[in-house]
């Protein structure tokens, strides 16, 4: 037995899909499962109940996985209090970003850090929201950027920014001649979302189902580039965050054009979030001071 295989299993059961939780701890399909009957050879107990269908956790599995989650908090919380002794403001430093942010906000932000906290040693993970905040919760990660309110207890939240959707559409569209749009205006346009699992795809449809627009339910992107692709290939409109909009705001490109809302303007509220139990207080506190300064212009 050993802590890769607790992982696995952890990761197994948050997800309950075999295929999902080998992506989540980077390794196939097959490595997983054979790794997990072997964890359950070395425990002399069941732990998974395998069907075509779904995967469930017998009795011993939920209480065994409980347990592996304290163990993988404690060993990342031992680690966590070397590198501090070691160095507060340095050391190796897990931090995940959401997949909607990551092209576009780390470019901005990593030579600031590197300035600011010189002896910190980034390790990067993109993902969606689950399974960021899944890692941060059992040690896995020290922070995350992500879409707030996120509302889960013992999880400190830091506001960086607000971040303004742009209604991006195809050059030939009947409103690509002007510069704004107002909400009230996408009553009966059909928008295109990203998959289930984005949180980017509740904000853009809980902004058309309050304006009365429809997603396009033939289509869904698995990024916010494949969202701008279709959109210039003609099939649709959407909603894009002012980050990955390009700098030239208003003008054709790519034949998509970018229109700013005016009025009550539909936005995302940017953040860090890290668990309250960190004993790494004093760097998350000077990481985050250090993003708000580097994106005061977003």
């Amino acid at each position: 037995m050993n802590l890769r295989d607790l992982r696995y299993l952890v990761a197994v059961a948050e997800q309950r899909h075999f295929g999902r939780a080998a992506e989540m701890c980077f390794v196939s399909q097959p490595t997983l499962s054979t790794q997990l009957k072997k964890l359950e050879a070395t425990l002399g107990v069941k732990l998974i109940e395998r069907t075509n269908r779904q995967v469930m956790l017998t009795d011993a599995g939920e209480q065994i996985v409980a347990q592996a989650q304290r163990v993988l908090l404690e060993v990342n919380t031992l680690t966590a209090m070397a590198e501090q002794h070691a160095d507060p403001l340095g050391g190796d430093f897990k931090l995940g970003v959401i997949q909607t942010l990551a092209p576009y906000l780390l470019p901005r932000i990593l030579n600031p850090i590197s300035t600011a906290l010189p002896n910190l040693k980034l390790q990067l993970t993109e993902a969606q929201t689950g399974a960021l905040t899944s890692m941060l919760k059992q040690g896995d990660l020290d922070a995350v950027l992500l879409a707030l309110p996120f509302n889960e207890e013992n999880l400190q939240e830091y506001q960086l920014f607000v971040e303004p959707f742009f209604f991006a559409i195809p050059s030939d569209h009947e409103k690509a001649g002007r510069k704004y749009i107002s909400v009230s205006e996408l009553e009966g346009e059909e928008i295109l979302l990203l998959e289930d699992g984005h949180c980017l795809r509740e904000q853009a449809l809980d902004v058309c189902q309050s304006h009365r627009a429809t997603e396009n339910a033939n289509f869904r992107a698995t990024s916010i580039e494949t969202l701008r692709q279709m959109v210039s290939a003609g099939v649709g409109t959407t909603l894009v965050p002012k980050l990955a909009v390009p700098d030239a705001v208003g003008q054709k490109q790519a034949n998509v054009h970018y229109l700013q809302f005016r009025g009550d303007i539909p936005h995302r509220n940017v953040g860090l979030c890290w668990r309250n139990s960190s004993t790494r207080t004093a760097l998350l506190e000077a990481l985050a001071k250090t993003l708000a300064q580097a994106l005061t212009k977003v």
